[in-house]
């Protein structure tokens, strides 16, 4: 009798997904998909991966290169953090390991940025390490065959789905192995929806023989949601305008932006104008508002934006902005990477008939 990693390899052989990333034994490129994919739809991820290695061929020049233009390259992306470790965790194989990448788990693990997960499948892909590669689809996949329902975000549920991939791990194949389990659980055992027809494995999975599959894996939290208000204050002095690089552990850290005043709800000139942060920024000067946006709502993980961008004109540099952000000229605002969010704004065409000079 066939054992379910001998029965989802060899459904994994005539339906693997053909990626780039699998044709390589390089670990770098294979840290470069995995880190992209950790919190990106593979279909998204393909660009990105193909833009990354196109600017940064090596771990070498991924450590050479300012964060600015990593930051710049990674744009659009999210999860901004990934971004930062990599290029802290390239200077450390470069600095450290002499420009190679450790061959061992504790040394992949050593990584900055690099987890279990990423460590695990680094290891297997490109060294054969036979540890198995355990993210949010393994739980699911396990906890569905299995019937195991304690939640999965809890540390005894996860230990208890851990030990199940270690047990079901092809110790002799575990490159191919995880491949497959990822490729299953992106293409049939998917959190909605899943093909349990066309499964190979749903004749022992607990959760197809008891109707159990929307149930499967269990969660004890639920993820809370904060509402945050923010006013961008475009302004436009001749043909420049004044940007700040993002700090601290909010979100966007290192991205650019321009002038933010968050509020506790209404982002209205008038309530604006009550504002500490109005008054820091342009004293005596009266900006002319040339146009103010629609309220936007962009979505993250675990937080809803409410924006609203307002395009301002001065006749003179306020003190606090000249001091206290970038004053760079219009035209070049392509050359700093922003969030989405700005990005996407920028391109709108009120930006163009109001903010760039005629």
């Amino acid at each position: 009798m066939s054992s379910i990693s001998d029965t989802l390899i060899a459904w994994y052989s005539p339906n693997r997904r053909d990626l780039p990333w699998r044709k390589t034994k390089d670990p770098y490129s294979i840290w470069v998909s995995e880190v992209i994919l950790q919190q990106t739809r593979v279909a998204q991820g393909l660009d990105y991966y193909h833009r990354f290695l196109q600017a940064f061929p090596t771990v070498q020049s991924l450590a050479a290169a300012p964060l600015d233009d990593v930051m710049r390259v990674w744009q659009g992306l999210g999860y901004y953090t990934r971004a930062r470790n990599m290029h802290a965790a390239a200077r450390q194989v470069a600095s450290e390991h002499g420009g190679k990448f450790p061959n061992t788990y504790e040394g992949l693990r050593s990584l900055r940025g690099v987890g279990d997960y990423t460590a695990s499948a680094i290891g297997a892909f490109a060294f054969n390490i036979p540890r198995p590669a355990v993210d949010g689809n393994v739980y699911r996949i396990w906890s569905r065959i299995f019937g195991v329902f304690t939640p999965i975000d809890t540390p005894d549920g996860q230990k208890e789905l851990y030990q199940i991939a270690l047990e079901q791990l092809d110790k002799k194949r575990p490159n191919i192995f995880n491949q497959a389990i990822m490729d299953f659980g992106g293409t049939l055992c998917t959190p909605k929806n899943p093909l349990c027809g066309r499964c190979p494995v749903s004749d022992i999975c607990y959760a197809f023989r008891n109707n159990a599959v929307p149930l499967l894996p269990a969660k004890c939290k639920k993820v809370k949601v904060t509402n945050r208000y923010f006013a961008y204050l475009m302004v436009r002095h001749r043909d420049d305008t004044f940007i700040r690089r993002r700090e601290g552990k909010d979100i966007w850290n290192s991205l650019y932006e321009f002038p933010l005043i968050e509020t506790r709800g209404s982002t209205s000139l008038r309530a604006l104008k009550k504002t500490q942060e109005w008054k820091e920024m342009f004293g005596s000067v009266a900006p002319e508002v040339l146009h103010v946006s629609p309220c936007l709502k962009h979505v993250l993980s675990h937080q809803h934006l409410y924006v609203q961008f307002y395009i301002l004109e001065v006749s003179a540099a306020p003190y606090f902005l000249s001091t206290n952000f970038l004053r760079v000229k219009t035209n070049s605002m392509g050359e700093y990477p922003t969030p989405r969010l700005i990005d996407g704004y920028m391109a709108a065409e009120p930006v163009e008939k109001y903010f760039l000079s005629d």
